[in-house]
């Protein structure tokens, strides 16, 4: 399913920039949309402007529904919470938190600076050989 909805969105993404691209700039930068001198094509310019304004945000809403659906998609396939979650909780002795494999949780239940300064206490004295 997941992957149907990536293609899905891959070609939603493409599409909409071709048509931003196609679009005609006032500013007369990348606008690929004919132009009004032409005569006898399909649609005159302001038909094709407004086609374009309608599959934009056609195609606008379509990605911001495929980005939803995926994001719901990839948070029902996650089995476990936050990091954050586990910011405040005391580590054991294999430094996963609360997962009651060590004896016993490191001394302190502090946060993250009390976290990072018992790393510091445990790194072994490495001489530097320069």
């Amino acid at each position: 399913m997941e992957t149907v909805v990536l293609v899905v969105h891959v070609l939603i993404v493409l599409a909409l920039i071709v048509v931003v691209l196609m679009q005609r700039s006032e500013g007369g930068a990348l606008g690929m949309g004919g132009g009004g001198s032409g005569g006898g094509g399909f649609l005159t310019g302001r038909g094709t402007a407004n086609l374009l304004t309608r599959t934009t945000a056609i195609l606008a809403i379509c990605f911001f529904a495929t980005s939803i659906i995926s994001t719901i998609l990839a948070n029902r396939q996650t089995t476990g919470g936050s990091v954050f979650d586990s910011l405040g909780q005391p580590r054991t002795e294999q430094g996963a938190p609360g997962s009651g494999g060590g004896d016993a949780p490191a001394s302190g239940g502090g946060g993250l600076l009390d976290d990072l300064q018992r790393g510091q206490r445990s790194l072994p004295n490495v001489p530097s050989g320069r």
